[in-house]
């Protein structure tokens, strides 16, 4: 424990920004994961272990796609949207096979797969670490603001992921889309009565939480080594941000992300040993005060 260093610290305009950005960072991407994470639980109340698999195969089509084409607007699409079919295809020839099983099947179900995914990432790409380099648009000198300093490609991270957010908010709470979500998420049989075809409904939304993981592997690429199994990690903190904002919550995710950022950032000014020690602790407090976490609801 240094409270001293977390003090002075805390005094410094210039270590604040330079936390609070690592934070946002680290924030954002749990987002973009975490979010998925909790819309598939939503509505398909499946708890998606291979989840964080979804993030680190976005990274690599990224790595890959961007050698081909050396765009990374185009990088970003592209990784979405093979990672959207990856998920497409797990939850139509496999998920879709243990709904309303044992939970233990699909916890089976979802590691196996995480085996899968991470030895053929192996197979595909090799064992070692890889770096996709920075897009050469972001490769300028960074800004300065208070004496922090600030990266310009962070800024663009925390802008798309912040549009991305209150995209995924828009349709989910205003779109007629969204309302069948939410319908299905309280009442399949219903809203399969009402002639919606629950199949492809959930299919859509399995696709959708991994175009969100994969989104952010391609948004972590470019800062963080890519190697097989680095799902693991943010899959973990993932879960921790979905009980702290509150299972099926898109806004409990983006707060409890950012407070899981922040935590980590400054935790490790003051609690280098017991950062993640801090997280868990965090999440235990706030079950303790309120079950269903931040924006969760009480299942009637």
């Amino acid at each position: 424990m240094d409270l001293s260093s977390l003090a002075n610290c805390l005094g410094s305009p210039a270590c604040v920004v330079t936390q609070v950005t690592s934070g946002l960072i680290i924030g954002m991407l749990l987002f973009l994961v975490a979010a998925g994470l909790t819309l598939i639980f939503g509505v398909l109340k499946v708890i998606n272990f291979t989840h964080g698999a979804f993030y680190m195969l976005g990274a690599y089509f990224a790595l890959t796609i961007f050698q081909l084409t050396g765009s990374y607007v185009a990088t970003l699409l592209g990784a979405a949207l093979a990672t959207a079919l990856v998920g497409l295809a797990f939850e139509r020839f496999f998920m879709s096979r243990v709904y309303g099983q044992n939970i233990l099947m699909q916890l089976l179900v979802c590691y196996g797969f995480i085996l899968i995914f991470d030895d053929s990432v192996k197979i595909i790409w090799g064992p070692e670490f890889k770096s996709m380099g920075m897009p050469s648009t972001f490769q300028v000198p960074p800004l300065f603001i208070a004496g922090g300093v600030v990266p310009p490609f962070y800024l663009f991270l925390v802008g798309v992921t912040v549009a991305i957010g209150i995209a995924l908010w828009l349709v989910i709470e205003r779109t007629r889309f969204g309302k069948t979500v939410r319908a299905a998420a309280h009442n399949p049989s219903m809203v399969s009565a009402l002639g919606v075809n629950t199949g492809i409904l959930y299919g859509l939304v399995f696709a959708l939480g991994g175009l969100l993981a994969g989104f952010a592997g391609a948004l972590a690429a470019p800062v963080r080594s890519l190697t097989p199994g680095m799902g693991f990690s943010i899959l973990i903190e993932s879960f921790i941000v979905t009980v702290i904002g509150g299972m099926g919550s898109i806004v409990g995710a983006f707060v409890g992300s950012l407070l899981i950022g922040l935590i980590r950032t400054f935790g490790s000014v003051g609690f280098p040993l017991f950062t993640e020690g801090l997280m868990y602790l965090f999440m235990v407090v706030v079950l303790i005060a309120k079950p269903t976490g931040l924006f969760g609801k009480e299942v009637a």
